[in-house]
């Protein structure tokens, strides 16, 4: 059984990231699973920190965009929309190379919040950070 009531196909989603800070940094939706939401990002000038490392806001991007991606997608999107209030991320590795994979899963799906839990990996599944987002959902105004 799926968590989402918004159904919507991975190359539309990343249709959807096409001219905003998502393309910029190459980010790229890759599975959609029945509670869970996977992307990757490259480690490379776009993403890294002067010292070579990957950049912390860089991750908090990956971890916002998938936490947002899987509000989106528990509401119906005639009616609600899902914005952002605190995002928090604790990174626990580096990464220098490579691609790092995002994987964001609910730890809450309530008619008026949202609580996303996003561990980012690098790819040999090491943790590299973990993140919590944290959604309020609005009527659309007409």
């Amino acid at each position: 059984m799926s968590l989402w009531t918004n159904s919507i196909s991975v190359p539309e989603l990343n249709g959807l990231l096409k001219n905003t800070i998502n393309e910029r940094l190459g980010i790229e939706i890759l599975e959609l699973g029945p509670d869970y939401v996977r992307a990757s990002m490259p480690v490379d000038a776009r993403t890294r920190q002067p010292a070579g490392l990957l950049h912390g806001g860089a991750s908090a991007v990956l971890a916002e965009t998938l936490g947002s991606v899987a509000a989106h997608m528990c509401l119906d999107p005639a009616t609600h929309h899902c914005v952002g209030v605190e995002v928090s991320a604790s990174h626990v590795r580096t990464a220098r190379e490579g691609r790092v994979i995002g994987t964001v899963r609910p730890v809450h799906v309530g008619k008026r919040n949202q609580v996303w839990e996003i561990r980012i990996n690098n790819e040999q599944e090491q943790l590299v950070a973990i993140a919590k987002l944290t959604t309020t959902t609005l009527p659309n105004r007409d």
